[in-house]
């Protein structure tokens, strides 16, 4: 039986550690690099680091401060956020990333996604889709594009969260696997640090209509919620970070909580 995955997420603005609400209300949760290195402490699976400021302010990732995150991990790191070019990848993964993750600029250009996998490997690309429920269908202009209707039930957002785009989550993922994305990030934005549960259906969506590995992202507040995603929602990875960062759950507990449910994690 494959194991699952618990991963933390640092969601870094101005160099520190922040967490909010359906993308919004962001607070202080700490410094990345000690963040990183309790977390590596505790049995983390793999960390994620999202520069989350980087595509809506129109410039690079901070590359000292995911160097200075890498040198305290020892288990695989995932970087992501304004990641526009394969030079853009190669200077993440030059500073000790492990996989990089890209969302706005695959929106605008998705063949970014199989130069990067063509000069790196699948393995190395993670394609993040921040998704949102659409009340009413609505004509979207997607930048270089035609408006189109934006598919029901979901839409996908980028620059954080900022800008809706007239394409789904679903048929997005498949075309990313398709282009050779080696992984998918998915974060539901109606549910990201409500602690009310994972969007199951939308993480069952996806993870059923492709064939690589869905990391379900935004929601979680209970032990239950992590067992949901993986069950119910098919998911291979689950990641949270308010219940983390602020200790309201450790990552040893999450891991003991999946066992007895015989959800098997690694080094559980």
């Amino acid at each position: 039986m494959l194991t699952r995955r618990v991963i933390p997420c640092l969601d870094v603005d101005a160099g520190r550690v922040v967490k909010g609400v359906s993308f919004v209300d962001l607070r202080d949760a700490g410094d990345p690099a000690e963040l990183a290195a309790l977390y590596d402490s505790e049995g983390a699976d793999e960390l994620v680091f999202l520069d989350i400021t980087a595509s809506s302010d129109d410039r690079e990732t901070m590359v000292e401060v995911v160097r200075k995150v890498s040198s305290e991990v020892f288990i695989p790191l995932t970087v992501g956020g304004g990641i526009r070019t394969v030079d853009d990848m190669r200077r993440m993964l030059e500073a000790g990333a492990d996989k990089v993750g890209v969302n706005s600029a695959a929106i605008r250009d998705p063949e970014l996604i199989e130069r990067c996998s063509r000069e790196f490997g699948a393995q190395c690309v993670v394609l993040a889709i921040d998704a949102k429920r659409v009340q009413e269908p609505a004509m979207l202009e997607l930048e270089g594009q035609e408006p189109g209707l934006a598919e029901a039930p979901w839409q996908v957002y980028t620059h954080g969260g900022r800008r809706p785009t007239a394409v789904g989550p679903i048929k997005w993922a498949k075309i990313g696997e398709e282009l050779g994305a080696g992984e998918i990030l998915l974060t539901s934005m109606d549910a990201d640090g409500q602690k009310t549960g994972y969007d199951l259906e939308l993480t069952a969506a996806v993870s059923q209509n492709v064939g690589i590995p869905v990391i379900a992202s935004g929601g979680a507040g209970e032990f239950e919620h992590f067992y949901d995603a993986l069950e119910t929602g098919h998911a291979d990875a689950v990641l949270a970070a308010s219940l983390f960062h602020f200790g309201e759950m450790r990552i040893a507990e999450v891991k003991s909580y999946l066992a007895e449910r015989r959800v098997p994690t690694r080094g559980a």
